[in-house]
């Protein structure tokens, strides 16, 4: 029997390596000839970087770089595979974790952290990138990270333009003559499953600005003002990407990587997760796969990470069993979308900060994986 283990994160307790080898052990119990391989899997959101590094051997790297709001900050990102493919998230550079609510500012909220990470990767040798882009402070159309990577936005007097949201309407000729030669030969893969447009009322500052700050009454003059930095950015590239899904993504951070940066890929994070991994070359063969989150539910149905596993397992004609650390009543939804069954892993009644703690959730999920596959 040949078994592929591929289980999301349960956030709070277990990574999904961690989840992944617990399964495995609780395998092996029941079956000891059974061929069994393990996957790291993520969303392409919080966790992503640590699911790949972690399960593809790769390393972290630590750096500082310009924050969210100007003040400097600790990131960290992943290198993984043969030492040219970078793995990144976002927030942790421009994130709006970084940011105290009260000082959240539309405004003045910058990308530039990313761009500087995306500059230490290319400065290590990575080419390749697999970028997270959610949970953005910013609403600046990307204009720090481009900033960084040194591009150059002059107002009419032929000043230079800070990299912030209140420079987008000021805008009126851009330059590329610092950007890095080495762009040219790096390939991004964006993590998005946001499909707004940059602008409108289903646009950046519409729909995401008031979570980063922006007041009902500036709405409309934002708006106005990316659409401002989307029509130079047309005439600077020649090419108009505002209308594209995805583009107000992170504040518009969608539409500077489909803008300024041509070898860019926007797709689903768990579709760039699970090519990463090449988990479809392991399901070829595979007999049985196991999945699973920490909660089960309609959202899970929806298509999260459990779902989307199930689906490319089917392609193969694989069973596929999901684990839990809870399930909900709706969770029956998930067998409608190619989970044959799912199991809870909590054996008794217990508090939720037992049933999280890291060793009895190895525990559990071990324990669990035996029974399943002894029936199996």
């Amino acid at each position: 029997m040949k078994a592929v283990v591929a289980i999301d994160s349960f956030k709070g307790s277990l990574s999904s390596v961690e989840a992944g080898m617990a399964a495995k052990e609780g395998i092996l119990k029941a079956c000891g000839d059974a061929e069994v391989v393990v996957k790291p899997l993520a969303d392409g959101g919080e966790g992503t970087t640590e699911a790949l590094v972690e399960g593809m051997n790769g390393r972290y790297v630590e750096i500082e770089v310009t924050g969210p709001m100007g003040a400097t900050t600790a990131a960290r990102y992943g290198i993984v595979g043969n030492g040219t493919t970078a793995v990144m998230e976002m927030a942790e550079a421009s994130g709006i974790i970084l940011v105290k609510r009260e000082d959240l500012n539309p405004w003045k909220a910058s990308t530039t952290g990313v761009g500087e990470m995306i500059i230490d990767a290319i400065e290590r040798g990575c080419r390749e990138f697999i970028i997270g882009i959610g949970g953005s402070a910013t609403t600046e159309g990307g204009i720090g990270m481009l900033h960084a990577l040194g591009y150059r936005f002059y107002d009419a007097a032929g000043e230079v333009l800070p990299p912030v949201f209140e420079s987008l309407g000021k805008i009126e000729r851009i330059s590329s003559e610092h950007v890095r030669e080495e762009l040219k030969e790096c390939h991004f893969q964006v993590a998005c499953d946001v499909t707004n447009p940059l602008c409108g009322e289903n646009g950046a500052i519409y729909v995401f600005g008031p979570q980063k700050g922006v007041r009902m009454e500036e709405k409309k003059f934002m708006d106005g003002a990316m659409g401002h930095y989307a029509v130079k950015t047309t005439e600077f590239t020649g090419k108009d990407n505002s209308h594209k899904e995805g583009a107000g993504a992170a504040g518009g951070l969608g539409f500077a990587f489909l803008s300024y940066l041509p070898n860019t890929e926007l797709k689903s994070g768990i579709s760039i997760v699970l090519e990463a991994i090449g988990l479809e070359d392991e399901l070829k063969d595979a007999d049985v796969v196991v999945t699973g989150e920490g909660r089960l539910d309609f959202q899970t149905a929806m298509g999260k990470v459990p779902v989307g596993v199930a689906r490319l397992a089917k392609k193969y004609g694989c069973k596929v069993v999901a684990f839990a650390g809870s399930v909900t009543e709706e969770a029956g939804k998930c067998n409608e979308e190619g989970i044959d069954a799912f199991f809870p892993i909590v054996r008794g009644v217990t508090t939720l900060e037992e049933a999280m703690d890291p060793e009895t959730a190895k525990k559990n999920m071990a324990l669990s994986a035996e029974q399943v596959f002894r029936l199996l």
